[in-house]
């Protein structure tokens, strides 16, 4: 019989500490999102809720993210996890635009860079452009305000994205980061 060192049972220990963080992990995961007769939207003596999927059926394969609904859904598109439609009739072909814009009238938060690519692989252009903002630059005049009042990016973000308290993801231009064209 083979003698284990104290290295081969540290290393199990190691093992076993990884599989029981990836099982409390995904444990976790699936308890951030309430189950749809507790959520507060819906109404809990529906007897149509059992043919509904619950948020943690169907978000905790998903790549995870820190905030919002706690799914990176820019990973779960490029990882093949999802393939949304881009518009809502699914008629129209995607054109990615690989381009970024640079937003500086930010008061005393750094700039926004826009990055058309993460929004235009999954989105057709006219899902935004004439409607919630004007294609020439500098014709949509945006405020932190309207944005949060559901105008502009926040008729996605705070609702399907990423909500709209992750300031760093979008005021991100500073010093040799400030590529755009505007």
């Amino acid at each position: 019989m083979i003698q284990p060192s104290p290295y081969h049972f540290a290393a199990l220990l190691a093992v076993l500490a990884l599989i029981l963080y990836q099982a409390l992990a995904q444990l976790a995961s699936a308890s951030q999102w309430s189950p749809l007769k507790h959520d507060g939207l819906h109404d809990p003596e529906n007897a149509g809720l059992e043919w509904l999927q619950n948020p943690a059926d169907a978000l905790m394969r998903l790549p995870a993210d820190s905030a919002g609904n706690r799914v990176d859904w820019i990973r779960a598109f490029d990882d093949g996890y999802i393939r949304p439609r881009s518009s809502l009739k699914g008629d129209k072909p995607v054109r990615t635009l690989d381009s970024k814009i640079l937003l500086n009238d930010t008061g005393s938060l750094p700039g926004v860079i826009f990055p058309h690519k993460q929004h235009t692989q999954w989105l057709e252009c006219s899902n935004c452009h004439e409607k919630i903002f004007k294609s020439k630059a500098g014709a949509t005049p945006m405020t932190m305000q309207k944005i949060l009042d559901g105008e502009y990016c926040g008729v996605c973000h705070g609702a399907v994205s990423f909500p709209l308290t992750e300031c760093n993801r979008c005021h991100s231009a500073t010093g040799k980061n400030q590529t755009g064209t505007r």
